[in-house]
Order: structure tokens, then sequence, then C-alpha cells
């Protein structure tokens, strides 16, 4: 690939370079769901785990 031939011909190298690949937009969003389902179970555990401690501190209470 020459330096000189990359100004201008991007959308050619689109469709001939870079086929197939999973463009870089795709890998982000697909890296932000992961990280998002992964933090949704641990708050889910977090709030959990505070429910099940307010509930014995109601029970020591009467």
């Amino acid at each position: 690939m020459a330096f000189f031939g990359l100004f201008g011909n991007d959308q050619q190298m689109a469709t001939t370079t870079y086929s197939g690949r999973e463009s870089a937009t795709e890998r982000a969003a697909q890296r932000r769901r992961v990280r998002h389902r992964s933090q949704v179970s641990r708050v889910a555990r977090k709030g959990q785990k505070w429910e099940d401690e307010d509930r014995a501190r109601e029970g020591r209470r009467r």
C-alpha cells in the first residue's frame, strides 16, 4: 500500500482493504454492552446484599 495512494480513496479502501473486518465502532459498541451487562449483575448483587442486611436490622429492632 503506497503512502501517496491513501488520499481521496477512502470509499475504495473500505470496500477492498478492510472488507470482512469488524469496524472499530461495532467493536466498541460490543465492549460497552459486555461491560454494561457485567455491571448490571454486580449492582444487583450489591442491592440484594443491602436489602438482606436491612431486613436483618429490621428484625433486630423488634
